[in-house]
């Protein structure tokens, strides 16, 4: 994802006009900060859990133990094997008359520590199950009985309602592989790349590194993976993004697009805005609660800018949004005394932030560019724009999130649906340049017509957790909250409902400059971004189902195929997997590349070799992937190892050419499949014109592509193409046509000779933008719209 981007740009960020930044910290005082962030951080969770009854477990158990211990000693049983007479003993004598309380006392005390007794052993059993991977190695679509039992023995010790963080203590630490096996694995990585003379270059860098540096190297970081909660996430949140320089618009965000693709709900943008906006609220609610599973900084947190590097900024509560339009800043209001307010009254706040006739004070309207603008650039107009107008940045800042209420329609549409969804995925990404505050973890977006959209920070968290979040706002807007009949949120409007506040920003007139100069910036950021999206429905996940092999591996082999067909040359790949298996793992990248696929490739282009032969590659190399795939996932990838290597000669002021050669290399083609987590909330067999249509980011480099990719239902594909303008070798609808045309060649070879219970459209049958979509309709009555509230 945008993960790539920075990741080829660690370089950059940790120099300055050329020159090396020296680290300030020593390495024995980055792994002190690590572990005391960490402890902190679990100290928080832990105080946090107890003060809400769920660490150390529910106090309905303790209660639950302290009446059977009760109940045993009424029935003259003693089950504390004299361990109760002993805590008597050694408690103060209150004479005879408080006899009873001190043995309640007693009894309470030993149901305590028998309680946290057993609680430290269920922890301490589920630690150990969760070690366990070797399910991940076991084949595609299958599961052994020593499986099926792990997966018993994790469900019976992890209780029946799980909290958020109830895994959280239990999860094991992220693994420090060693040193051979990852450098063995890059050169293995780069072999398909790189000619001949390059990879013995490459091959004698990394044979000195092994015997001069990796050994001094390995100690450190397996001395910070003891300290630390996960050795590699808080030095990749720092030095990838927070220490990225850069603009955050395109490069270090990305867009959900998971609007559902024909239909919409209503068309009046203050109506779906007041559902959306009550829906994310209502996933707070859940999230604060600990009822759902995703990440605890994804409201009330804002990216602040700083001279040398930026730092996350999250807030415990918060009981606004900020709102953007037309230029103007509005502080809107959640909560009453009663608790979060209805869609309805949110409405009526949006609707009348639209009917505001007034217009945008001077240097208002273009101010969010500098969210745009390089961190530096910003970070000192900051200062300036704090000291002017402190009360209405902390309301933006301070906001559970940003809304930005857009004045152009987007959307699918009939009279030109590819042009219509590429243009509503550059707004998603990039806007005017001065309608999103990039800053903020997230940017809910609501178009004229009532579409919708988010834009996404990358360095709080990854794809996953706000996809989790969409997908949740979505059904709920829709099929819970719903509409009435005339598109409006049901319920009435409140007419002594406090109006939205207008935010005042006195700005001095120096920094107007500043605000030209990133505007320009921004709009020339936006304008070199060429965006594709195209839904791909000659077949989808069912039929690769039915060709027994995993749709993931399915998919970037065909990108293989597709790139090669484009440019005529192999390059690195970036595919983005999860590891969150392990204590706050984030992400690992998989290298797609492998000499596997490229042999795969070539067949597919010499015409003298057979379907058979092509098919017998592409098995083989989906099994590299799928090796590749599940080592990433088990902690056994490559790229976050060598980056922490990496960092931590940095900061033994050590030079590493093997090292700086890694982290210098470009990903050409950064690639990542948008998961659908929620598939329950999704009934697209039952409602098919709900359907969504993912999320994509920008390319890594500025001659690459960016490419995601989500399945929908059973027979749906849709893929999100990103790259510069101004490149002479990329073109995203160009690439858009390869891709379809190589998913076409590949599925093709599985239905030679093969009698498939799964059949696919050809060339030329209808695909692609279904006939005779509606552009906008209400919820079809059929789907239940039952309020939520709380």
């Amino acid at each position: 994802m945008a993960e790539a981007h920075q990741a080829s740009s660690l370089l950059s960020s940790l120099s300055s006009d050329g020159a090396e930044v020296e680290l300030s910290n020593p390495v024995w005082q980055e792994i002190y900060l690590s572990g005391l962030r960490s402890w902190k951080r679990h100290l928080w969770r832990v105080w946090n859990d107890f003060l809400t009854g769920v660490v150390p477990a529910s106090p309905l158990s303790w209660l639950f133990l302290f009446s059977a211990i009760q109940l045993a000693w009424f029935l003259q049983l003693d089950p504390s094997l004299g361990l109760m007479d002993k805590i008597k003993e050694l408690l103060p004598d209150w004479g005879g008359q408080h006899y009873q309380l001190q043995g309640l006392l007693a009894a309470a005390l030993f149901a305590s520590c028998l309680w946290g007794a057993l609680i430290f052993t269920l922890h301490v059993a589920l630690r150990l199950l969760l070690s366990h991977h070797a399910w991940l190695l076991e084949p595609h679509g299958t599961m052994s009985s020593s499986t099926k039992t792990w997966l018993a023995l994790v469900r019976i010790f992890s209780g029946r309602h799980p909290r958020l963080f109830s895994f959280q203590r239990a999860l094991p630490r992220q693994p420090v592989p060693t040193a051979q096996e990852s450098v063995r694995k890059y050169l293995e990585s780069v072999r398909p790349v790189l000619g001949d003379d390059a990879f013995d270059r490459a091959a004698a860098l990394a044979s000195d590194f092994l015997r001069l540096q990796a050994p001094r190297l390995q100690l450190y970081l397996r001395l910070k993976s003891w300290c630390a909660s996960n050795y590699v996430s808080d030095w990749w949140e720092e030095f990838v993004y927070l220490r990225s320089r850069g603009s955050l618009m395109v490069n270090s965000t990305y867009y959900m697009m998971q609007d559902f693709l024909y239909v919409t709900p209503t068309p009046l943008q203050a109506a779906r805005a007041g559902n959306a906006v009550h829906a994310l609220l209502l996933y707070r609610h859940l999230l604060n609660q600990q009822e759902i599973p995703p990440f605890e900084r994804i409201f009330n947190t804002t990216r602040v800018p700083g001279v040398e590097k930026d730092c996350l900024h999250h807030l415990q509560d918060s009981r606004h949004v900020a709102v953007f339009h037309r230029g103007r800043f509005f502080r809107v209001g959640t909560h009453s005394s009663n608790g979060l307010l209805s869609p309805r009254a949110l409405e009526q706040q949006f609707q009348e932030i639209l009917d505001d006739p007034s217009p945008a004070c001077p240097l208002e309207e273009h101010l969010a560019a500098l969210t745009a603008a390089p961190r530096s650039m910003w970070a000192q107009v900051r200062e300036s724009v704090k000291n002017h107008a402190a009360t209405a940045l902390e309301a933006v800042e301070g906001a559970a999130f940003f809304v930005s209420l857009d004045s152009e329609p987007a959307g699918l549409t009939r009279e030109d649906p590819a042009a219509s969804l590429d243009a509503y995925a550059h707004a998603l990404l990039a806007g005017r340049g001065h309608d999103r505050w990039f800053d903020k973890s997230f940017t809910l977006i609501v178009f004229s017509n009532g579409k919708l959209g988010l834009s996404v920070e990358h360095s709080w968290a990854d794809c996953p957790v706000s996809g989790h979040m969409w997908e949740f706002t979505l059904a709920t807007e829709c099929f819970q909250l719903g509409y009435a009949a005339d598109g409006h949120c049901k319920g009435q409007p409140d007419p002594a409902l406090p109006q939205p506040q207008r935010l005042q920003w006195d700005l001095p007139e120096q920094i107007h400059p500043s605000i030209s100069l990133a505007l320009r910036g921004a709009k020339t950021l936006s304008g070199n971004i060429d965006c594709h999206v195209f839904p791909f429905s000659h077949f989808g996940k069912s039929f690769i189902k039915c060709c027994h092999v995993s749709s993931d591996s399915f998919i970037q082999l065909v990108l293989q195929l597709a790139h090669f067909r484009d440019r005529g040359q192999f390059c690195l790949t970036y595919e983005s997997a999860m590891s969150r298996l392990f204590l706050e793992g984030r992400t690992e990248t998989v290298r797609s590349c492998t000499r596997e696929a490229c042999r795969f490739v070539r067949a597919m282009e010499d015409k003298e070799k057979t379907d058979q032969q092509c098919l017998a590659l592409f098995r083989v190399a989906v099994d590299k992937h799928q090796a590749l795939l599940k080592a990433a996932m088990s902690g056994q990838g490559i790229d976050r190892h060598l980056f922490a290597l990496y960092i931590t000669s940095r900061l033994l002021h050590m030079q590493s050419p093997f090292l700086t050669q890694v982290q210098s290399q470009q990903w050409p083609l950064s690639t990542s499949q948008i998961p659908v987590q929620q598939m329950h909330l999704f009934d697209v067999h039952n409602y098919p014109d709900y359907v969504s249509s993912g999320g994509g980011f920008g390319p890594a480099n500025d001659h690459g592509y960016g490419i995601s990719y989500i399945f929908m239902g059973e027979n749906m594909i849709t893929f999100h193409i990103s790259s510069q303008k101004s490149s002479t070798k990329t073109d995203s609808h160009r690439l858009g046509q390869h891709i379809e045309d190589a998913l076409l060649d590949v599925a093709s070879l599985f239905q030679a000779g093969q009698h498939l219970k799964c059949q696919f459209r050809g060339r030329g049958e209808n695909s692609g933008y279904r006939h005779g979509f509606l552009s906008s309709k209400t919820v079809d009555p059929k789907v239940p719209t039952t309020s939520t509230n709380f």
